[in-house]
């Protein structure tokens, strides 16, 4: 079942105008969008992204009963050259929802989860050659232990992977969990980092991330809101830190500056999902929502 994280809280941070130009760059199942629609008049227009063509089709059916919007099949880092080709620069409000959609997580022959068994997959584009099968069974051994270092911050890379390639050809999910499954982690499931760290890898997650919150922040009209969902420290650090950026001045310890006004500001720096949230829906309990506003 597809339940939107801090649905509300998003909804409230993006302030939506009637008769706006909306996008969501992850439109997944199409929860979120939906909610946006609801707010929007027959003048308002929502444009969806998602490279993940199942993904498109369900939020295509979610969303039948309304008619001002548009998905486009792509990657949110060409959100900004798709959007040129419909004739649009400027947009009101921007959401970003960096989860893995359920339908992603729930079907095992996508290889996401570590709960069920499956081809060890992880494409969010499925046009991709590239499959966490293929990186397991081929990279060298420092290939993987960067990987699995730096996208997961697994400080047991090195006797991991030892194990990794001595169980070689790994061909399922649970061929990959029998062997994390030998190390003790500080919490949570043994395959949990390791699973998230070939997903962001395989998928480019946090070169793409850069590239998009350059073009979010530059598209935006004055008045007009980002807000983000991260759901692991890598991508709300980067998230964080450009949001910082372009809403608190950087100050010169011993120099006298002039005060000046910044490009944006914050709504929020940080809303989380409540423990009534968390209770209904596990998966939103790592969730964090960051939104700011274009002076």
């Amino acid at each position: 079942m597809h339940i939107p994280v801090l649905l509300t809280e998003t909804i409230k941070a993006l302030n939506i105008k009637k008769n706006g130009i909306y996008l969501d760059l992850t439109i997944g199942l199409g929860g979120h969008s939906k909610a946006i629609l609801k707010e929007l008049n027959g003048s308002g227009f929502l444009y969806g992204f998602d490279q993940d063509q199942e993904a498109i089709n369900k939020a295509k059916e979610n969303l039948k009963d309304y008619h001002n919007f548009k998905i486009i099949k792509a990657n949110f880092k060409d959100f900004k050259a798709n959007l040129k080709k419909e004739g649009i620069e400027k947009v009101d409000g921007i959401l970003i929802d960096l989860g893995v959609s359920s339908l992603q997580i729930d079907n095992s022959q996508r290889g996401f989860s570590y709960m069920v068994d499956g081809p060890l997959d992880m494409r969010m584009d499925r046009d991709n050659p590239l499959t966490a099968e293929s990186i397991l069974n081929s990279y060298s051994e420092a290939q993987l232990i960067n990987i699995l270092k730096e996208y997961g911050e697994i400080y047991y890379a090195k006797p991991l992977v030892t194990e990794i390639i001595k169980k070689r050809p790994l061909k399922t999910s649970f061929d990959l969990v029998k062997i994390t499954d030998k190390f003790k982690v500080r919490k949570g499931h043994s395959a949990k980092q390791v699973f998230q760290a070939l997903r962001i890898y395989l998928n480019d997650e946090l070169t793409v991330l850069k590239l998009m919150l350059d073009d979010a922040l530059e598209v935006l009209n004055q008045g007009g809101r980002i807000a983000c969902l991260t759901f692991h420290s890598l991508e709300d650090k980067i998230v964080k830190d450009k949001f910082k950026a372009v809403t608190e001045e950087k100050i010169i310890k011993g120099l006298p500056t002039l005060p000046k006004e910044m490009p944006f500001k914050y709504y929020k720096k940080k809303i989380l999902p409540s423990i009534k949230e968390v209770k209904s829906n596990p998966r939103s309990k790592s969730a964090i929502l960051r939104a700011i506003i274009k002076n």
